[in-house]
């Protein structure tokens, strides 16, 4: 897998699919939104008006859509909507998966690993959740057992 910025527009995310045509096996996800973004982060970098974070993932995904891109990465919380609204086909990788219980860090919009498969993700990242636990094992044992719940 790949990733290309969706906000680079279209020209950028067809480029990426293009330059990935000769690697048959390779995915081009398009990065929507940061997980550690808010709203207010948005009208930070002028996307203003009523537009949510999440209206603005689904518009970021369509546009990926549009230009071949094999799936998205977003957060969590917009996995239900973006599988509504892409279908089963495309790929919904989510960061910004923490455990039961632990701090949601600098995640805006976080969830848990069960939680994000059960709302369409096709695959959950795991990062800081399992490397800066006391004992990586014991977490990453966690992190599969809340996902074969």
């Amino acid at each position: 897998m790949v990733t290309v910025h969706s906000m680079g527009g279209t020209g950028i995310l067809a480029a990426a699919v293009a330059a990935a045509r000769d690697f048959p096996h390779l995915r081009v996800l398009a990065l929507t939104v940061v997980t550690s973004m808010t709203g207010s982060d948005l009208a930070d970098i002028g996307i203003t008006g009523s537009t949510s974070t999440e209206e603005q993932v689904l518009r970021l995904a369509r546009l990926a859509e549009g230009a071949g891109c094999h799936g998205v990465i977003a957060s969590p919380q917009e996995a239900g909507p973006l599988r509504g609204v892409l279908g089963p086909g495309m790929l919904i990788v989510t960061p910004g998966v923490t455990l039961p219980g632990q701090s949601r860090g600098e995640h805006a919009r976080p969830g848990t690993p069960r939680g994000s498969i059960a709302a369409g993700a096709s695959h959950v990242v795991v990062g800081r959740a399992v490397t800066r636990a006391e004992d990586p094992a014991a977490a990453f044992r966690l992190v599969r057992a809340d996902v074969q719940m």
